[in-house]
């Protein structure tokens, strides 16, 4: 069932916060207000879909845009956090089992100069560390550990177009690697700051699904007088940190995203379940497409 699976994530907050957020009929109800508002404004492709007034993404057919607040809504009531980075939400028209997360981040120009002398090596090592640090948090709050297993895809960054591509696997302890979620980021800078479409997906998916995060990545295109090419070093904020910060975490812990941006859409679906099986059954149902939908 669509979606049921990327509901999940709320386990990382569904054994608590679910569990202090009202009645389970309060949050069947807000979980059905949820999704109708998310169904009833859902944009499909092939459609220009504006990413606040930075950028336009050319959403490609056979796929479907959430936007704010309703995508926000949605998020918190699968037990997600949802902040004013969230921009909005793409899915699969089809029976897919991906979701793409996109976030606006104002950080100011990231400057790329230091992509050319980068150590992929080092950059695992401070994620790994970084991810260790906040397993002392979820210890603390009574969540599972999460444990850094490899690059999925190692840093990757295009000069011309100024996009940067990475992911890593993780895993909570013990499991094994059909089990293991996959969040396969990609950023495109611009002169502002920078746009995540962070995808979300399973460790067997991962192969048929990675070409989505490149054409959706290739689809966005900024705004004239928003790009790359557009920054002036006399009047415009330059960002506190550099490239390599987006990778090695030092710019995802400042931001409040770290543990591999937290949304592991995939994980822990027993616990998800058991803090709010008919939250997610209504999610599954809406997310369900019949064929009078297709």
């Amino acid at each position: 069932m669509k979606f049921i699976k990327f509901a999940a994530s709320a386990a990382l907050a569904a054994a608590f916060t679910l569990a202090q957020a009202g009645t389970a009929e309060d949050r069947q109800k807000e979980g059905e207000a949820a999704v109708a508002a998310a169904r009833a404004a859902t944009v499909k492709g092939p459609s220009d879909v504006r990413l606040r007034d930075q950028a336009v993404l050319k959403l490609p057919a056979g796929m479907e845009y959430i936007p704010q607040p309703q995508a926000g809504r949605l998020m918190q009531a699968m037990g997600n956090s949802s902040d004013d980075r969230l921009i909005g939400l793409v899915q699969s028209s089809g029976e897919s089992q991906w979701l793409v997360v996109a976030r606006y981040e104002n950080a100011g120009y990231i400057k790329d100069d230091d992509a050319k002398d980068w150590n992929v090596d080092d950059l695992f090592k401070s994620l790994k560390e970084g991810t260790e640090e906040g397993n002392k948090r979820r210890r603390d709050q009574g969540f599972p550990e999460l444990e850094i297993v490899g690059w999925v895809q190692k840093p990757s960054y295009d000069a011309a177009s100024h996009r940067l591509v990475w992911s890593m696997a993780a895993r909570t302890p013990g499991e094994n690697e059909a089990q293991q979620s996959i969040n396969y980021n990609t950023y495109a800078l611009g002169r502002e700051g920078y746009i995540t479409l962070n995808l979300i997906t399973s460790r067997a998916s991962i192969e048929a699904d990675k070409p989505v995060a490149g054409q959706l990545l290739s689809a966005l295109n900024f705004n004239g007088g928003k790009g790359y090419a557009d920054f002036n070093s006399s009047t415009d904020k330059v960002a506190e940190y550099g490239l390599a910060a987006l990778v090695a975490g030092v710019a995802v812990k400042k931001l409040g995203l770290f543990a591999v941006i937290a949304a592991f859409f995939l994980k822990f679906a027993k616990v998800a379940l058991l803090a709010g099986a008919g939250l997610l059954a209504v999610i599954g149902k809406f997310f369900s497409r019949k064929k009078s939908d297709t």
